[in-house]
């Protein structure tokens, strides 16, 4: 099984406002890094108070960060060729995608899988498929609303979900959840 985990956390609404960005890259069904990257919103300095209270990122935290263009070749060079998974992945896919067009990027031709999918498959009898719930379910530990630790705690739960319906690799993987995948 090979994917990497993405998280993204954002300074207002704009898709485009990444200020924080996780990837966790699993190869042969093990994590083998976690990264985790500030970056300079193009809204900097401006923060919406609602999203500094969710992930407690503050615009003196990034003053000095990379723009999203910045870091954006030593991201997409961990995720080539692997299946993207995010939890709430029409989010993270969207400021991806806002991203990229904002800085007038090419958007790479990946395919992305919802968590939160996995997990109703894998564990149809839980009241609350989140990621605080599920990794509180499983006994993990981690920082919510960190983007590193999200995508993290977003790949153990998707490596967990894999082992219980018994998918071995990324092609019985695109069988079995093929209406579930999408294309960015």
């Amino acid at each position: 099984m090979d994917f990497c985990a993405i998280d993204f956390e954002t300074a207002t609404h704009e898709k485009s406002s990444a200020c924080e960005m996780g990837i966790c890259i699993v190869q042969d069904s093990k994590i083998v890094e976690t990264k985790t990257w500030l970056i300079k919103p193009p809204s900097f300095p401006y923060f919406n108070k609602f999203n500094i209270a969710v992930h407690g990122i503050h615009p003196e935290d990034v003053k000095d960060a990379p723009t999203f263009d910045e870091i954006w070749h030593e991201a997409q060079e961990m995720m080539y060729g692997t299946l993207m998974i995010a939890h709430n992945a029409g989010f993270d896919a969207s400021v991806l995608r806002g991203c990229l067009e904002h800085y007038g990027m090419f958007t790479p031709n990946l395919n992305y899988l919802c968590s939160i999918q996995l997990a109703k498959k894998s564990w149809n009898y839980l009241p609350k498929y989140g990621l605080k719930p599920l990794a509180e379910y499983h006994k993990i530990d981690f920082k919510h609303h960190r983007a590193g630790a999200d995508a993290e705690v977003c790949a153990k739960i998707s490596l967990l979900a894999f082992e219980k319906l018994f998918l071995t690799s990324n092609d019985e993987v695109q069988e079995y959840m093929k209406a579930k995948i999408k294309r960015l």
